[in-house]
């Protein structure tokens, strides 16, 4: 077998990469992808939750397996830029996503919290969000360390309907 060749064992697909990519490849003036969530279609945006300053979300590209997203509606960037309002409903948000993945998923642990400004490693620096990752004991894998790749046991569209069951 020469070096070109392969069998189907050694390569690893990840189809569903290729729209993070390509997203990140633009330039930081794209649009805004939390933009207009408050009207938008649940199923379609995987809202698990709306609010009348927050919604819940799962995250397109998650960390791990029920990995949801808190963020206000109005695009701000820091959450000193909240408005009182926005941050009550914003902590209750917090505290019903690890309630409802708790409940869903029976996680061992979480990690919770944001990317503030670019430098921090925030996505979407301009629109604040908080990320709720579900976390089980033996979940950390060599995949992520040394290739850079999670793996999902489960379809994001399967994972929403799961989650929107408790909410």
């Amino acid at each position: 077998m020469d070096s070109e060749s392969h069998s189907p064992t050694e390569r690893l697909h990840a189809y569903w990469r290729m729209p993070y990519i390509k997203a990140n490849s633009k330039n930081s003036n794209s649009s805004n992808p939390f933009a207009n969530l408050k009207d938008a279609d649940e199923s379609k945006h995987y809202i698990l939750v709306k609010g009348d300053h927050t919604c819940i979300l799962l995250n397109l590209y998650p960390y791990n397996a029920g990995h949801i997203l808190v963020l206000p509606y109005r695009e701000v960037s820091d959450i000193s830029d909240l408005n009182e309002h926005e941050q009550k409903e914003f902590m209750k948000f917090l505290i019903k996503s690890k309630s409802l993945l708790s409940q869903a998923l029976s996680p061992n642990g979480f990690n919770i919290g944001f990317n503030l400004g670019k430098a921090a490693g925030a996505g979407i620096p301009k629109h604040l969000h908080c990320h709720v990752v579900p976390r089980w004991e033996g979940d950390h894998n060599f995949m992520p360390v040394i290739s850079n790749t999670r793996v999902l046991p489960e379809s994001i569209d399967e994972m929403w309907k799961q989650l929107k069951k408790y909410c």
